[in-house]
């Protein structure tokens, strides 16, 4: 009886250490440096907003919170970074839109989405629909008109991701014959959009905005639900009667897997805690909207935004490639 209840309290007592020892390692975190991997390079609203939280948080955490980028090979070298580094302290910050796309455009994809882990949504990235500053057009209805009475004389600049694939199938569904003209760069696109090089061109605000700024183009719509806090009177393209157009980009932050629920709210507190007005601004300047959800709620926009691109790509006819 005795040696049963030594060993009944010796069991008890393992069992308290390890879960003593389990609760630190979370609450600890991090324990060591954070690193940022990014999908897209210095000066994007993306980099913009991880380089303001990553100062914010260094400060909250104690421990450095550096940001790199790896842009390149449509998003993919950095999410081989991130998952290749099976480091909770090596988290990924990209746009979902560097991804969602991916099952229709790649074969073999050296990731799987469970790799994946939503944390927290930072923003929604701004995007909208642009011409030069000399178009004909001012709205997406004249747009339409023009496209039809010149079919196949327009074109437009495409990238690759989920936003091509988005007014890829606007224009199907309209039956405009505009000619695609496609870009690595972005930044490239939009300089050729203001020289008249392409007819248009939809894409994040934080792209277009020098072009904006210095009058060589204009604006259209923007794709988001809801209007650009930087250009209020432009309107959405649900209010410019294109409802089947709308798609909020979603900017955040994905953690590998195993990473604990807890700790991933935990993680979305803390952004929430340095997350100041002067952060908000900012990121509006950039063009974004500073919208922060927790794991839960970053997922289901995320899996939302994968419907609405699988769409897509159904009326676009294209299915979704072998993968390993």
């Amino acid at each position: 009886m005795i040696r049963r209840g030594l060993f009944a309290l010796a069991f008890g007592l393992i069992a308290v250490v390890a879960a003593a020892g389990a609760a630190p390692a979370e609450e600890n975190w991090p324990s060591r440096p954070v690193r940022f991997i990014l999908t897209l390079g210095p000066g994007s609203g993306s980099d913009i907003g991880a380089r303001l939280l990553a100062d914010r948080l260094t400060r909250l955490w104690g421990q450095p919170v550096i940001v790199e980028n790896r842009p390149g090979g449509d998003g993919i070298v950095a999410i081989n970074a991130f998952v290749s580094a099976h480091d909770d302290h090596v988290l990924l910050f990209a746009p979902t839109s560097s991804f969602t796309a991916h099952p229709f455009l790649h074969e073999n994809l050296p990731y799987k989405p469970k790799d994946l882990v939503p944390i927290t949504r930072i923003s929604n990235t701004l995007i909208g629909i642009s011409v030069p500053i000399d178009s004909k057009v001012g709205s997406l209805t004249e747009l339409v008109a023009l496209a039809r009475a010149e079919p196949g004389k327009l074109n437009w600049a495409g990238t690759t991701g989920a936003l091509d694939f988005m007014f890829a199938g606007w224009l199907k569904r309209e039956g405009l014959n505009i000619t695609e003209v496609p870009y690595r760069n972005a930044v490239d696109a939009a300089n050729d959009l203001a020289e008249g090089r392409v007819q248009v061109y939809e894409a994040a605000l934080a792209i277009v905005r020098p072009q904006l700024d210095a009058g060589r183009i204009k604006l259209l719509a923007v794709v988001n639900t809801a209007r650009a806090p930087t250009q209020p009177k432009i309107p959405t393209a649900a209010e410019a009667g294109y409802p089947a157009m709308t798609i909020d980009g979603l900017v955040g932050l994905f953690g590998p897997p195993g990473m604990p629920l807890a700790l991933r709210q935990r993680i979305t507190a803390d952004i929430r805690a340095v997350a100041d007005k002067t952060i908000e601004d900012r990121l509006t300047i950039t063009g974004q909207l500073m919208n922060i959800g927790g794991p839960e709620e970053f997922a289901a926009s995320i899996e939302q935004q994968r419907s609405t691109v699988a769409q897509s790509a159904k009326e676009l006819g294209i299915a979704e490639l072998p993968q390993n």
